[in-house]
């Protein structure tokens, strides 16, 4: 770790930012559909189900996704900073996590279309892509914000004069 950049607290940071961009999408989502936490709740049946737990009461379900919402998004956060700090030094790590990027929001995207079949029958594919896409921009803009130098080294690992 260099001084002034920690992967833990710039981890927590850009988590926060896209955790709460993705509740906050959703929230309005939920109250111009007309049905307030809609979202966390249903969401939060589902993953107490995968632990064989019946419906619990709404409150708990949406504490309990809330809570795995944000710990999911400060990981996520975590690997993104990473990757740049190991980017900084390896710009070709940059263009590699670029790629890997896409694949996965694809994967995920396929997930989404499975699980519409299923537990997500409510949710709209775009509503999903919106708010993956919201997340993505605040916590990407926030990394890019204050890694100045990782802008230099992702375009020569885009023009291939990477070392």
């Amino acid at each position: 770790m260099r001084t002034g950049h920690s992967i833990v607290r710039e981890g927590l940071i850009a988590g926060f930012l896209g955790a709460t961009a993705v509740a906050v999408w959703f929230f309005v989502v939920d109250l111009i559909g007309g049905r307030p936490l809609f979202t966390p709740n249903v969401l939060g049946e589902g993953l107490l189900s995968v632990f064989g737990r019946s419906p619990e009461p709404r409150a708990l379900n949406i504490i309990g996704y809330t809570i795995f919402h944000y710990a999911a998004f400060t990981l996520v956060g975590m690997l993104a900073v990473v990757l740049v700090h190991a980017g900084e030094r390896i710009p070709s790590v940059l263009a590699g996590s670029m790629i890997l990027f896409v694949a996965i929001e694809l994967g995920f995207y396929g997930l989404v279309a499975l699980l519409q079949q299923t537990v997500l029958g409510n949710f709209a594919w775009y509503q999903i892509l919106a708010g993956n896409l919201l997340a993505a921009l605040l916590m990407g803009t926030y990394l890019w914000r204050s890694h100045p130098a990782m802008r230099e080294g992702l375009v020569r690992a885009l023009e291939g004069t990477a070392e």
